[in-house]
């Protein structure tokens, strides 16, 4: 007969920020690490402990102790101590597909630092589980994964439901976990939470009680007898006495072993005994066979804010500092800031922890979240400045005929993978004087301003003479400095003009020049008609025409199909009672909107490039809920009890709005500014798509992941949001549309018979929620909010990689600078390389610390085999595949310097290219 084991993996989950700010659980982590240490040093019995799958602890605990580091390295290095795979145990979904890559890749590199990294998919607290996380592991060498929530239902007291085994995507807490490409790990699920060998008594009859319960509770699901314990839970103390409480479950089952045991040794016994009828469960886990209560999805509009700067921040990295420092590199040797690049994407990760990222900590942990963004931001934006120079300097402006030695040449760059068109404002210089030149800084801006700058007789050309419609305004004279590399600071007043134009098909990651010339006494250059037109109220352009009602709504029609989707951008409030990880609206409270309320409707732009109206809603919204909801959260009444309504005062809501329409844009860009002074309710923007579907595609984590409308049965929670990155989509195979997003992370398409897409813009609420009562009174995000969304149709699910692209395009800024009169090596306008790949998205175009490589990674959004064509245009002397970790595998094969390949379904493809640096 099969003894039964009991493994009992000492551990803690490490929130580093939560219901208290970080330095408070910074005190407690760095007693708990001198605890371990001396633990291990005096007791051989207590053999491992597993530091929560993130390597950062390791950091903020020499932070403190660095004199501990000999130490801490020996237990590593012996395996005592276990340590990775992630830098932080991150949101997965709140977090972007390559900050995703960044984790794992630095927490790779943070362990390599040991000579030892744990091979275990560690997911112990997400709140829900990316689909594409299989494949993401298989590629890290990674086969296992254990996770808390996403199959079976699992609340806010963290027990698993009373439901019948049949209505588990799993009957046992062991599966197979498979991504849309069918990668596949064994998975195994915390059935009974991360706690439930937590605290083991060492007193016999309290043992006896103890283990009778904790055995049963994990055989419930165990498909083997190698039950798993996990002896720690949350900013768990070590348990220094678990040999001996160990001894006594040995003399009190002696037909069981129990050993105190490492997830290597767990999954090495349990390999051999799993039986042949495990399931496979496929793509996302997101609790959709629960009651819907428990998936803490609202997370994702919790303190929008935080998104809103993490997705500049993420973007800001990914899509401008790398992409333009490999670049640089490329075309002028630069050297890749490999050691910048690490500090700004640790700074930032730190906020990327499930607590952290999903806003539902105290204010104070909030509060420290800013900082870290800046300061992320700050360096990103230091290493896209020197990258732009870098680049700008190499472009030889004084060989384009067109121009003249006056011309005022501007490089715009495009970072994203496809070719983009849009409205670009740079600021130029037209005169700059030096302190230097004296007589004083007041007598040179004098000087500066009396400058004659006839704005009017200045044109923009691209680089082959043509007139581009443009928009130059002075913003006189303003100081300014530079920060030469081997001289003093050199400040300067310098007289500013701002030029808007649209750049129409700037390559991918590449540039285009234009150059604005001043034009002789007389002489006039007119620029192309403009395929824009004003509407009464509305425009239209070549691909789109838009329409705005007297409510403020708009109307759009696909001028390639006729399709009209109308009525979009109404605006919904309602009460929210919950808090900051669950949503949830009074009782009989129905929804306020702005359809039927009259609106001010205003041109506020006319341009060549663009067209812009102002929509102005002057609306009220009850001030708050009422008087009683104060006493249920003082009383810690559960939110779904909760009997609170909305306040009978009424506080204005002003929003307005902005949309616009670009002369080749084919989507409506839209910016919504309010100040809130209401609370506990929720803001959002209604798209009615009057698509017949029964499901939408919502940007993921590598993947537009296809997800139902109708949630699974036995979902009684009225709200069934879930969580986006780039955009959400519902097509009826002939028409579908769009609605992207820069920040807001949670959407819900309506079951109300026309798939309405709403959008959630502000959530607030007044506590944190889950175990206590913690005031959050900065998550009522009081005063002034900016949101941007834009909205765009396409002809059946053949445009939809189109339409994709343009929603990932439209989260990233556009970069450009003042160039340089000047020889140069570099064309006005290129780019590194070409690929083709019609369902292909580029994700990342960056430096290889290990060996110099450009990676390049494309993620295939269809769920069929897509050719890939890459032809790089600078010489390149070997290419391999590779993996997230951006190790070089196999050689790939060229044909006179291009790559022909093709990336399978759903499938996430890396190549390194050995480049030969200038």
């Amino acid at each position: 007969m099969t003894r039964t084991t009991a493994h009992l993996i000492s551990h803690t989950h490490w929130d580093r920020e939560w219901y208290m700010p970080y330095e408070r659980h910074h005190v407690l982590l760095a007693k708990l690490m001198n605890e371990l240490l001396e633990t291990l040093e005096k007791d051989e019995r207590y053999r491992y402990f597993h530091l929560d799958g993130q390597t950062i602890i390791i950091e903020d605990y020499l932070q403190v102790h660095p004199e501990k580091r000999e130490l801490l390295e020996r237990f590593i290095r012996e395996g005592r101590i276990v340590i990775g795979p992630w830098y932080v145990l991150q949101d997965e979904f709140l977090t972007s597909s390559e900050a995703n890559v960044r984790n794992l890749l630095t927490g790779h590199q943070d362990a390599a630092k040991y000579g030892v990294i744990s091979k275990l998919g560690y997911f112990p607290d997400s709140f829900g589980n990316m689909g594409q996380a299989p494949q993401l592991l298989r590629q890290a060498d990674i086969g296992t994964a254990v996770f808390g929530r996403g199959v079976k239902p699992t609340g806010f007291d963290n027990m698993v439901g009373e439901l019948t085994s049949t209505s588990y995507e799993s009957p046992y807490s062991e599966m197979f976990w498979e991504s849309p490409d069918g990668s596949s790990v064994l998975g195994l699920l915390f059935a009974n939470w991360y706690s439930n060998g937590n605290e083991v008594p060492v007193d016999a009859g309290e043992a006896k009680i103890f283990w009778d319960k904790k055995i049963a509770d994990a055989g419930k699901y165990a498909s083997t007898p190698e039950l798993l314990f996990m002896n720690g839970c949350d900013h768990q103390p070590v348990q220094r006495d678990l040999a001996d409480a160990l001894e006594t479950a040995r003399e009190l089952y002696p037909d069981m072993d129990f050993v105190h045991s490492s997830f290597e040794q767990y999954l090495h016994a349990l390999g051999p005994s799993l039986p042949e009828d495990l399931v496979t469960v496929t793509g996302e886990l997101r609790s959709q066979h629960t009651d819907g209560w428990g998936t803490l999805v609202n997370t994702a509009s919790a303190r929008v804010y935080l998104k809103q700067l993490n997705q500049r921040g993420q973007t800001l990295l990914e899509k401008g500092a790398e992409p333009l420092a490999t670049l640089a590199y490329l075309v002028s040797g630069q050297d890749y800031p490999h050691a910048l690049l690490t500090y700004a994407w640790k700074t930032l990760m730190q906020n990327h922890p499930h607590d952290s990222i999903c806003g539902c900590s105290v204010d104070e942990v909030h509060r420290e979240m800013i900082t870290r963004f800046e300061k992320s931001r700050h360096v990103g934006d230091a290493i896209i400045e020197e990258s732009l120079k870098a680049v700008s300097g190499q472009i030889g402006t004084k060989d384009v005929d067109a121009w003249g030695e006056s011309a005022i040449p501007v490089t715009v760059f495009n970072t994203t993978g496809w070719e983009r068109s849009g409205t670009v404002s740079v600021e130029v210089i037209f005169a700059k004087r030096y302190f230097k030149e004296g007589p004083n800084p007041a007598a040179i801006a004098e000087a500066l301003d009396q400058l004659p700058l006839v704005l009017e007789r200045g044109r923009l050309l691209d680089a082959d003479g043509r007139v581009l419609p443009c928009k130059a305004e002075d913003l006189g004279t303003q100081f300014g400095y530079e920060l030469p590399d081997d001289q003093f600071r050199k400040p300067c007043m310098a007289r500013i003009v701002r030029l808007t134009f649209e750049a129409a098909q700037v390559p991918p990651l590449g540039y285009t020049t234009f150059a604005w010339v001043q034009l002789p006494g007389g002489e006039s250059a007119g620029a192309a008609a403009s395929p824009l037109t004003l509407l009464e109220p509305g425009m239209e352009n070549g691909f789109l025409a838009v329409r705005i009602r007297e409510d403020g709504s708009y109307d759009v029609t696909d001028k390639r199909t006729g399709k009209t989707f109308t009525g979009l951008g109404v605006y919904e409030n309602c009460g929210d009672i919950g808090n900051e990880y669950v949503f949830r609206q009074p009782e009989g409270d129905t929804p306020l909107t702005t359809r039927g309320l009259d609106a001010r409707i205003t041109l506020a732009e006319h341009e060549p490039y663009r067209i812009t109206y102002e929509i102005v809603h002057e609306w009220t919204i009850p001030a708050s809920a009422d008087a009683s909801f104060a006493e249920e959260k003082r009383r810690m009444v559960p939110f779904r009890q909760r009997k609170a309504g909305r306040s009978s005062e009424q506080i204005p809501l002003r929003i307005v709005t902005r949309i616009s329409l670009e002369a080749n844009g084919t989507g409506v860009l839209v910016s919504a500014k309010f100040n809130n002074q209401a609370m506990d309710h929720r803001l959002r923007v209604l798209f009615p798509t009057g698509l017949a579907a029964s499901t939408l595609l919502a940007d993921s984590i590598f993947e537009a992941a296809e997800r139902e409308i109708e949630p699974a049965q036995g979902w009684i929670n009225p709200s069934n949001a879930q969580h986006q990155q780039a955009f959400v989509s519902v097509s009826d195979g002939s028409a579908g549309v769009v609605i992207a997003n820069k920040g807001l992370n949670e959407y819900e398409v309506l079951r109300d018979g026309r798939n309405t897409i709403a959008v959630t813009l502000l959530r607030s609420v007044s506590e944190l929620g889950d175990w206590g009562v913690f005031p959050t009174p900065e998550a009522q995000c009081l005063g002034e909010q900016t949101v941007e969304f834009a909205v765009r149709p396409y002809a059946g699910d053949a445009a939809q990689p189109e339409a994709f692209a343009w929603a990932y395009q439209y989260q990233v800024p556009w970069f450009a600078v003042q160039t340089g009169w000047q020889e140069g090596s570099l064309p006005a306008e290129y780019q590194p390389l070409k690929w083709q790949g019609r369902t292909l998205a580029l994700s990342a175009f960056k430096l290889s610390e290990a060996h110099e490589d450009i990676i390049l990674r494309w993620y295939n959004l269809a769920h069929t085999e897509q050719p890939i064509v890459l032809e790089p245009h600078f010489p390149v002397q070997a290419v391999h595949a590779s993996d997230i970790l951006e190790r070089r595998k196999h050689r790939e094969l060229l044909d006179e310097g291009i790559l022909r390949s093709s990336v399978g379904k759903a499938q996430i493809v890396t190549y390194a290219l050995q480049a030969v640096q200038p």
